[in-house]
C-alpha cells in the first residue's frame, strides 16, 4: 500500500493560522490535499493534526483524518519522524496490512502539484529507489558564502579557487521540503535517509516555496494567482 503523509500542526508561532489561512482561494493545506489525490499515486491519503479546524477542513478535501495526535505529538519537540512512525503504526494494525511506500507531503509547500507527486513516484520506481526527495538548486552560489568572525574580517571569506564567473560555479542543491518519498524500511529511521538508494527530485526555485512567513505567504499567494 502507498500512504501519504500531511502532517499539520494547529500552533505557529511565526504565521499563526497558516495552513487554515486562505491562499488564492482556498485553505493552504488544501493545495497539497488536492495535489496528492489528483496524482492518484497514494491508496490513501492522510492529514496528522493536533487541530481540530485543520482535522476539518483536511475531511472537506477529500483527506482521511482518523484522529487527533495524541499530546505527546503534539508540541514543538515531536519530531516528524515520530508523527509519521505514530500514524504507519497505526494503518498497519488497523487494516492489518503494511505500508510498502510512504510519502511526507508538508503543507507548507502548497507549488508543489500533483504531477510533481507523479514524476517522484515515477522516478523512485525506474531507479528501485528506496527513497525519493526533492530538492531545488541554491538561489546564490554556495561558493561566495562563509561564516564571520566577530570582528567582521573578510580575510579568506571566498576561496581563490571560486573567485569565477556566477555560471562557471558548480551548482549546489538544497532540500526544498515539498517531497519524501520512502520505503517502510525508513519508518522511524527518517534520519538515515541521505544514503545510498536515495535520488533527487529536482524541482525548480520558483516552485519551492516553504510557507513560513507572511511574506513567504505573500509571495506564494502572488504566484499562484498569477499561475491562474
Amino acid at each position: 500500500m502507498k500512504i501519504a503523509i500531511i502532517p499539520a500542526r494547529g500552533g505557529s508561532k511565526r504565521l499563526p493560522g497558516k495552513n487554515t489561512k486562505d491562499l488564492a482561494g482556498k485553505p493552504m493545506i488544501a493545495w497539497t490535499i488536492e495535489a496528492a489525490l489528483k496524482s492518484k499515486v497514494f491508496d490513501y491519503v492522510f492529514v496528522s493534526t493536533d487541530d481540530k479546524g485543520i482535522a476539518k477542513i483536511a475531511k472537506e478535501y477529500g483527506a482521511k483524518v482518523p484522529f487527533l495526535r495524541p499530546d505527546e505529538l503534539a508540541s514543538d519537540e515531536a519530531t516528524t519522524n515520530d508523527v509519521v512512525t505514530h500514524l504507519v503504526k497505526w494503518f498497519e494494525q488497523e487494516h492489518s496490512q503494511q505500508a510498502s511506500t510512504i510519502a511526507i507531503l508538508q503543507p507548507t509547500s502548497p507549488l508543489r502539484n500533483a504531477q510533481h507527486i507523479k514524476e517522484a513516484m515515477q522516478l523512485m520506481e525506474e531507479k528501485s529507489a528506496k527513497a525519493v526527495v526533492s530538492v531545488c538548486e541554491v538561489e546564490y552560489p554556495i561558493q561566495f558564502c562563509n561564516t564571520l568572525g566577530t570582528d567582521g574580517s573578510m580575510d579568506g571569506f571566498i576561496k581563490p579557487k571560486n573567485l569565477k564567473r556566477t555560471q562557471d560555479l558548480e551548482p549546489y542543491y538544497r532540500l526544498n521540503g515539498a517531497m519524501y518519498l520512502f520505503q517502510r524500511s525508513y519508518l522511524n529511521k527518517l534520519s538515515k535517509l541521505y544514503s545510498s538508494g536515495t535520488y533527487a527530485y529536482l524541482m525548480s526555485a520558483n516552485q519551492s516555496a516553504d510557507v513560513d512567513t507572511l511574506e513567504d505567504f505573500q509571495i506564494t499567494e502572488y504566484i499562484l494567482k498569477i499561475q491562474g
